[in-house]
């Protein structure tokens, strides 16, 4: 046999799943900041835990679990949109993050927001799930679709107007501009 070849009882390299990338380095001094905004989160302070999690966002631009509680203090400040940056942050920082993308869901619920709340329960569902995890994601959807067919349907307007709408609509403004030049002289 030539050497290329097999031979029984050889071991054979096969390929490697490929593996996630390695988290970037934390400082101490983030792990720090981070564990004191959780604290404040606990004990109701919002406010104290968003100025914490602000340095340790500083301190580690990289660090997914400081945005993802940054992001829930905020919200719990009523801060929506620096809330959904920080949660859509850490979610692009670590796809593998089910809090992100569970958090980011859950937020876009509550503000009547179903689609990206599907998008990121869908990224959330991807993610290496505990039992309890699942569980979670369950009674969120099960509460989502519940709301929307109790609730009154929203338009998403997520679809551009149609060419006769938009021409409808213009006929209908220049007529009202026209009307009100007329009675002006």
């Amino acid at each position: 046999m030539t050497s290329t070849s097999l031979q029984f009882g050889e071991p054979v390299q096969y390929p490697l799943v490929q593996e996630p990338a390695p988290k970037a380095i934390v400082p101490a001094l983030a792990r720090q900041y981070l564990a004191e905004g959780v604290a404040h989160i606990q004990t109701g302070d919002a406010e104290a835990a968003v100025a914490v999690l602000s340095l340790a966002v500083e301190q580690a631009p990289e660090f997914s679990d400081a945005h993802v509680f940054l992001g829930i203090a905020n919200a719990l400040t009523h801060r929506i949109y620096p809330a959904l940056d920080h949660l859509e942050e850490a979610a692009r920082l670590d796809d593998d993050s089910f809090p992100a993308h569970y958090t980011l869901a859950q937020l876009n619920f509550k503000l009547r927001i179903p689609q990206k709340g599907y998008e990121a329960s869908e990224r959330a569902r991807r993610c290496n799930m505990t039992l309890e995890q699942r569980r979670l994601l369950t009674a969120l959807l099960r509460e989502e679709k519940a709301r929307e067919k109790n609730g009154i349907a929203r338009p998403l307007f997520n679809k551009p107007f149609s060419v006769p709408a938009l021409f409808l609509v213009g006929s209908g403004l220049a007529a009202a501009i026209v009307s009100v030049f007329r009675h002006m002289h």
